[in-house]
């Protein structure tokens, strides 16, 4: 079976030459290894996702010169998908709910940071701090029924109990040049947020779903998410999924050494096209020419 490459973008914003590097990298790989190239449409958050800004996507790929397979996966199509895995995780005793607001969750982390340094995921976020997992069932229920907002997350430490040592194999390079064999670390992250009461899905879970559901062979993205690898390595090893191979690439950064995001509003692709730059401009800008 030829391998398959995935570009999977959120249409929250406009492509920028971040996006255009990871997706010509996948392109470029394709064809290389004679394998297949698709788009995924990652739409969880349907507050942010607008079609016009997957409209965008086509256009700025098509620009590029890029083809890929139809029909295209939107998460947003797949949320059952995403609560049948959710399923299968609670009916092995390691999803509960936290009910704390992210204000509640940042006093406890400073309470507890003024006794000792507090736990921090790979991103710099604060582990849960809290004591939802031992909630009793009663007061759960009740708040699961009442209007009161949470986050279904896994217990990392009875997930960990579940697998043994887990590794991927990368074919790129990590933030410190980490290539071949790489140890998973989940325990790193504790106990990441799987949903939501209003979103049935985070992207770790839906990114792990999508891949298997999609027979990707080989994940291609950038470096900021190589550390996540060891939470999407847990999630298919409890839901009996292949992992496929894993190849991160550098970062694009701007000239404060900052990597490029829609949220700091980053120079979109069609605005590079409307400057008067072509496909082979933007391949020589990221250093693919």
């Amino acid at each position: 079976m030829p391998p398959v490459f995935r570009f999977a973008p959120s249409p929250n914003g406009y492509l920028h030459l971040g996006h255009a590097l990871s997706a010509l990298l996948n392109a470029g790989m394709a064809a290389a290894s004679g394998g297949r190239l698709l788009l995924r449409i990652e739409d969880i958050d349907t507050t942010r996702c607008r079609p016009e800004y997957e409209a965008a996507i086509d256009e700025d790929l098509a620009w590029l010169g890029l083809a890929w397979e139809k029909p295209v996966r939107r998460q947003s199509e797949h949320f059952d998908d995403y609560r049948a895995a959710l399923g299968r995780l609670d009916a092995m005793g390691l999803v509960y709910p936290s009910f704390e607001s992210r204000a509640e969750i940042a006093a406890l982390v400073t309470a507890r940071d003024s006794q000792a340094s507090w736990p921090r995921d790979q991103d710099g976020a604060p582990l849960y701090p809290g004591t939802a997992k031992t909630m009793p069932p009663a007061e759960r229920a009740r708040l699961m029924v009442s209007r009161a907002p949470y986050a279904l997350r896994l217990d990392m430490t009875a997930a960990l109990a579940r697998v043994g040592a887990l590794t991927w194999l990368e074919t790129g390079a990590g933030p410190a040049g980490e290539t071949g064999a790489i140890a998973a670390d989940p325990a790193r992250w504790g106990d990441v947020i799987l949903a939501r009461k209003d979103t049935p899905t985070s992207y770790h879970l839906a990114v792990v779903v999508d891949d298997a559901a999609q027979g990707v062979t080989d994940v291609v993205r950038g470096q900021d998410l190589f550390h996540a690898t060891s939470v999407h390595r847990l999630l298919q090893a409890l839901l009996g999924l292949t992992a496929p191979r894993y190849h991160h690439h550098r970062l694009v950064r701007d000239a404060d050494g900052h990597k490029l995001s829609k949220s700091t509003r980053a120079t979109g692709l069609r605005e590079l096209r409307a400057q008067g730059l072509t496909p082979t401009d933007i391949r020589r800008r990221l250093g693919l020419d």
